[in-house]
């Protein structure tokens, strides 16, 4: 049977390195699942494979996208599976790298068959977002949907929109369409965790903090600053950054709210992780058997 080895671990554990030593083990490219390293406009505040790290090895879904467009992980689900039909004519393995949870689970598990949404209702709750808030659409979740009122993150507008957009266009509440039913894979998904001690990924991710500033974070922040209501924006890095350019902190005070919230992704990814019992873990350094 063809394998798909996924390479998954929080933000700052090392996997870029790791997956690059692995797909010259293995001779294929990379499959990229991290839902911002798609967008070309951010490289240095998404962490993306360096130019000369795709040159070595070539890489899917980085930087393919704009800011602009609307990319959900039911469509990175549909270009992956039709990615790997192709590879797999011609090799038994591929490989797939990232620490989006939401990608990851699209393409090893599946995702509920959603409707699509029109661009007369996205646009419609765009500019209802701009104009009401939140708050509002939030409200009104409530009311239409009580059920994924109850477990959506209230802090996240993307989520809060998509499932009103769904409730509108399709008169049926977007928990309607969450059966959760596992899709069946005509390909053997061999999942390998990376992690290090707790006080290891700290270090990594405020050290990853400076070196991104060094590397220009600030000025990328502000050649997208006009774009800041566009929810693929709406990331750690650019948000503090944001802030910054707002006046609200200082330069300082944004770096170290990059670190913290970077920190609180890792420990978010980490639990995500935790529940899926598939997983062998590994630290970095170690030499994995494949």
């Amino acid at each position: 049977m063809k394998k798909l080895y996924v390479i998954l671990g929080p933000t700052g554990v090392g996997k870029t390195e790791k997956t690059l030593s692995i797909a010259r083990r293995l001779g294929v490219p990379v499959i990229n699942a991290d839902s911002r390293q798609i967008f070309r406009e951010i490289p240095i505040g998404t962490a993306a494979p360096t130019p000369e790290q795709q040159r070595e090895v070539k890489h899917f879904f980085v930087g393919n996208h704009s800011l602009e467009d609307y990319y959900s992980a039911a469509q990175y689900e549909a270009d992956v599976l039709e990615l790997l039909n192709e590879q797999f004519l011609t090799s038994d393995t591929a490989l797939m790298s990232g620490g989006s949870m939401m990608y990851i689970d699209a393409v090893c598990k599946g995702i509920d068959d959603i409707p699509t949404v029109d661009d007369d209702t996205r646009n419609l709750m765009k500019q209802r977002l701009a104009e009401e808030g939140i708050e509002v659409l939030l409200e009104e979740l409530k009311r239409l949907d009580p059920e994924h009122y109850a477990i959506v993150d209230h802090h996240n507008p993307r989520r809060i929109v998509h499932a009103l957009e769904i409730c509108h266009m399709t008169g049926k509440t977007y928990t309607s369409f969450r059966t959760g039913t596992v899709k069946k894979r005509p390909f053997e998904i061999i999942k390998i965790g990376l992690n290090r001690p707790r006080e290891e990924m700290y270090e990594r991710i405020n050290q990853r903090v400076l070196v991104m500033m060094e590397q220009g974070l600030e000025a990328e922040a502000r050649s997208v600053y006009a774009k800041r209501h566009l929810n693929s924006l709406n990331t750690v890095g650019f948000k503090e950054m944001f802030k910054y350019f707002d006046g609200d902190i200082d330069l300082q005070e944004a770096i170290r709210q990059i670190q913290s919230n970077s920190r609180r992704y890792m420990r978010k990814q980490i639990t995500w992780f935790q529940h899926d019992d598939t997983i062998k873990w590994y630290h970095p350094d170690d030499e994995i058997i494949l």
